[in-house]
């Protein structure tokens, strides 16, 4: 079955809009330069990305992190539990659609899968914490709040989603080159070759 098709299957599933978010405030360090300007299939990876989301039917897509018109990161330098916390007091409750910058063979198959996956605060594939399907709500916040009341090493991701009673799917054994995250130079050009 073609890419497509999935997409609008998984799509057509569920009922609640879905508010697609980038996750691109990361200082890129090990990269060496700007993750999200990376070049991807004629895209920025920020672009692709946004593509991404926007195919798998979250509406609208925002960005988190310091750059023009994105949610800034109260907490520079917190990680992705400080983007969260940051976009959390800047938006009501909603159902979140989360992907990372840096991760650019995710197809929008993934996503709508993830996407039409209502039956949890925190949805996700196992063994991977991003993408991932989050309840934005007071519980949601209130358990943000607590991690970043944490020391740094404590604000993982994997501790919101386990606060959450998260559900992990099970990774199509086709997919699972999709969920590779490109953290450095070496890695980039992997993906890329």
């Amino acid at each position: 079955m073609r890419a497509a098709s999935i997409t609008a299957m998984a799509t057509a599933e569920h009922n609640t809009p879905v508010t697609g978010l980038i996750l691109a405030g990361g200082r890129s360090s090990r990269m060496g330069r700007d993750k999200a300007q990376l070049r991807w299939q004629g895209l920025t990876m920020l672009e692709h990305m946004r593509r991404q989301l926007a195919q798998a039917g979250a509406r609208p897509v925002l960005v988190s992190g310091d750059r023009d018109g994105a949610i800034a990161d109260r907490w520079p330098h917190a990680g992705p539990i400080g983007a969260l916390t940051s976009v959390a007091d800047a938006l009501d409750d909603a159902e979140l659609l989360i992907v990372p910058v840096d991760m650019p063979r995710l197809s929008a198959a993934l996503l709508a899968r993830l996407a039409a996956n209502e039956r949890a605060a925190a949805v996700h594939y196992a063994d991977h914490v991003l993408p991932l399907r989050l309840r934005l709500d007071e519980t949601t916040r209130q358990v943000l709040r607590a991690l970043m009341a944490r020391p740094p090493r404590e604000r993982r991701l994997r501790a919101l989603v386990q606060a959450l009673h998260g559900v992990a799917l099970p990774v199509p054994v086709d997919a699972r080159p999709q969920l590779a995250n490109a953290n450095t130079p070496e890695q980039w050009q992997e993906m890329c070759a």
